[in-house]
């Protein structure tokens, strides 16, 4: 996942941009980002398709303990010249472990264009062909455990227990699952109706500087960290210590 800040002066404070698949490095990343930055209060805008569970987890709790709000869009900077204001296109993709990341905002607000979807967690390498992979007591206790921690997590940062029911619900082979209007306020993904509580003096109904399609589920690779509209079909789950290797959950 890439942190950029995006600066709308002089009435607007700015925000965060936070863009693609959250891996390993993204916690490190985000703690690189903000050293030197008065971030506290400041409001994170997402566009990304997941990525690890666990990394997600740390990452989320870092935004809360900052006190960030959150929200989805693309950041548009250098629109028709120097002097356009930067503004945020509401029609944007978050996604698995992305909604989670949603949820650790003090304040959230999805704009009623944005896509917010989710599904179960699963092991990364056997996702492409789940039903017909098989898989150890190894694999189950990992995903188990990561599940655990996950709920662990969504109670910690204020959801509802809705919100890991409709993720569980969903596996690999079938499609993300698009929470309507009812849903995000069910989850308790939305505090607000108001974007103004997290992005105020922006304007959030410029349209996007390139053609958005529905992200198609597919296995990533380090390679697609540059490719922020592909989706995840799964959620990273890191094998423990001294246990032999194989590959982890992902979402």
């Amino acid at each position: 996942m890439k942190f950029n800040w995006v600066a709308c002066e002089p009435n607007c404070g700015g925000w965060v941009s936070a863009v693609g698949i959250i891996t390993a490095d993204s916690p490190k990343d985000f703690e690189e980002f903000a050293r030197g930055r008065q971030l506290g209060g400041a409001t994170v805008v997402l566009d990304s398709s997941g990525g690890s569970v666990n990394d997600a987890i740390t990452l989320g709790r870092r935004f809360r303990n900052l006190g960030l709000s959150t929200t989805v869009g693309i950041s548009l900077q250098n629109r028709g010249g120097q002097s356009a204001r930067p503004a945020v296109a509401p029609e944007a993709y978050c996604e698995s472990m992305c909604v989670f990341l949603l949820l650790a905002g003090k304040t959230r607000y999805v704009p009623e264009a944005a896509h917010v979807r989710v599904h179960q967690i699963w092991m990364g390498d056997r996702a492409d062909d789940a039903k017909a992979a098989s898989y150890s007591a190894q694999d189950l206790m990992i995903v188990e455990r990561d599940i655990g921690r996950l709920a662990k997590y969504t109670f910690d940062m204020g959801g509802g227990g809705d919100l890991l029911s409709l993720a569980l619900s969903v596996p690999p082979w079938e499609d993300l699952h698009e929470l309507d209007a009812a849903e995000l306020k069910l989850t308790n993904l939305v505090t607000t109706n108001l974007v103004a509580d997290v992005l105020p003096h922006v304007d959030v109904a410029a349209p996007a500087v390139a053609e958005l399609a529905p992200k198609t589920q597919a296995r990533f690779g380090a390679e697609q960290e540059q490719q922020p509209l592909k989706s995840t079909k799964t959620a990273e789950a890191v094998v423990p210590t001294g246990a032999v290797q194989s590959a982890g959950s992902q979402k």
